[in-house]
């Protein structure tokens, strides 16, 4: 990961550590960057940038900072204004932008704010562009064969303009509801839509497919967006369905790129069971290219005996929905994702779309005319118990021969009935140690084996 932007884009405390000034140059080096490629391809139109944002309200302030930036060289910046990251990968994939940019945190809290960038397919901007705009930042540009002590403004007729572009969103919007197969007349849906980016999408692409639909937490004020509400928060949701007699329920995050569900009688319906539920409809049908489905090592165990069951391989990525894109397009593969909902159905979208995860649930629920409950069954999620271990060297704790050999004795002890899992975090100083087993108190027991040799060996202390 980058300096500023880690897998998820450029993240943190609003004019703390992202500030208005940050996006201001991240907008004057798009800017320029695209506009110079473009007229070193021989080609004389200005750059085309949009932007979309999620309801912070330092998102305005973000969108203005990148605007004066994307103008002052020489871009045109096409607003979608308040809507989700998907729409804006979708809108920069067909309309032919040069990039796009999202202003979103995610499932962050309000005070936080991030700005994710995403290339002309609709796909996470590359490494190699986003190092250029960290150097920037940095003042050490190298690029075009110089180095670049600033780059120029534009002048004259070249200055760019903005130009509101709100039916972008509503060309989504069809696009959505033009991928449903089937009609959601006298289904009961509650969403969940975060006080978030899509308060104002969602509910228009249910109620135009037939379905009775109850929203909560639509009414964002700028300060409640994930605020006891959406896919970090479902308990209200579970709360609601049950108390209001709901078929389904539906929770989004922030900026709407994921999805989780709630069954009839009010169970949590994480990213694995999306997976398998998907998954095996797919395979049911001759649908599953490569018969693969693309997880991450946070996947269940669960899961991965449940495809054994029924002859699915599976693949397993680093944590992080670019990872499973990355692979899903090199290796073929159509559907993939991550526990916590972000899941990709790469035949329809580039990214994780939390709406179109929704919809897809919807579609196995009608086809095979069965409750969600009744879906997801068969897949049995095992106890898991994770701790983090605050480290003084991630390097270190991971090689420690000691700490080694205390997870190879756990894993043998589990065999074929469970797993562990040690990784270390991306952003702070933590090892996890992870163990998934048929019993809580088995996790327990093994987790704080190779805790404790972690703690002995001195390389750090508990946290919380």
């Amino acid at each position: 990961m980058g300096k500023y932007f880690g897998t998820d884009g450029f993240r943190g405390e609003a004019n703390v550590t992202l500030t208005a000034d940050h996006a201001y140059r991240v907008g004057r080096f798009l800017g320029w960057y695209f506009g110079e490629l473009k007229r070193r391809a021989g080609e004389s139109e200005p750059a085309k940038i949009v932007i979309g944002k999620d309801t912070r309200r330092s998102s305005y302030m973000f969108e203005y900072s990148l605007v004066g930036g994307l103008t002052a060289s020489g871009a045109d910046a096409y607003l979608l204004h308040v809507t989700t990251t998907p729409s804006v990968a979708y809108v920069a994939r067909v309309d032919d932008f040069d990039c796009g940019i999202m202003i979103s945190a995610s499932h962050n809290p309000y005070y936080d704010n991030g700005i994710k960038l995403i290339n002309r397919n609709g796909e996470k901007m590359s490494e190699e562009t986003i190092e250029l705009v960290e150097a920037y930042l940095d003042g050490e540009l190298e690029v075009f064969g110089k180095k670049w002590e600033e780059i120029p403004f534009a002048e004259k007729e070249h200055i760019g303009c903005t130009v509101d572009y709100v039916s972008g969103r509503n060309r989504y919007i069809g696009y959505l509801i033009s991928l449903g197969m089937y009609s959601f007349r006298g289904v009961k849906v509650a969403l969940d839509c975060a006080n978030g980016a899509s308060w104002n999408i969602a509910k228009s692409v249910f109620d135009a497919l037939g379905a009775s639909t109850s929203v909560i937490n639509a009414e964002p004020n700028g300060v409640n967006i994930n605020n006891n509400a959406g896919s970090t928060h479902i308990e209200g949701l579970c709360k609601y369905v049950v108390e209001h007699g709901m078929d389904v329920g539906f929770a989004y995050d922030g900026d709407a790129d994921r999805c989780l569900c709630v069954d009839e009688k009010g169970n949590v319906i994480t990213g694995d069971h999306i997976l398998y539920i998907y998954g095996r409809y797919m395979k049911e049908r001759g649908k599953l290219l490569n018969n693969t489905v693309v997880t991450t090592v946070m996947s269940n165990f669960g899961l991965y005996k449940a495809f054994d069951e029924f002859g699915i391989d599976y693949a397993k990525t680093k944590v992080g929905d670019k990872y499973v894109y990355e692979y899903m397009i090199k290796n073929g593969c159509r559907l993939g994702g991550e526990q916590s909902g972000h899941i990709i159905f790469s035949k329809y979208a580039s990214t994780g779309d939390g709406i179109l995860t929704s919809m897809k649930i919807m579609e196995v629920m009608m086809a095979r005319k069965k409750k969600l409950s009744e879906l997801a069954e068969p897949l049995t999620i095992y106890p898991q118990v994770l701790v983090n271990v605050k480290v003084k060297d991630k390097k270190a704790a991971q090689e420690d021969p000691d700490v080694q050999k205390a997870v190879e004795a756990v894993s043998e002890e589990l065999g074929r009935s469970g797993r562990i899992l040690v990784r270390e975090s991306g952003t702070e100083p933590l090892v996890r140690v992870m163990v998934e087993a048929p019993a809580q108190d088995t996790c327990q027991r093994l987790v704080d084996k190779v805790v404790e040799v972690i703690k002995a060996k001195g390389h750090g202390i508990l946290s919380e």
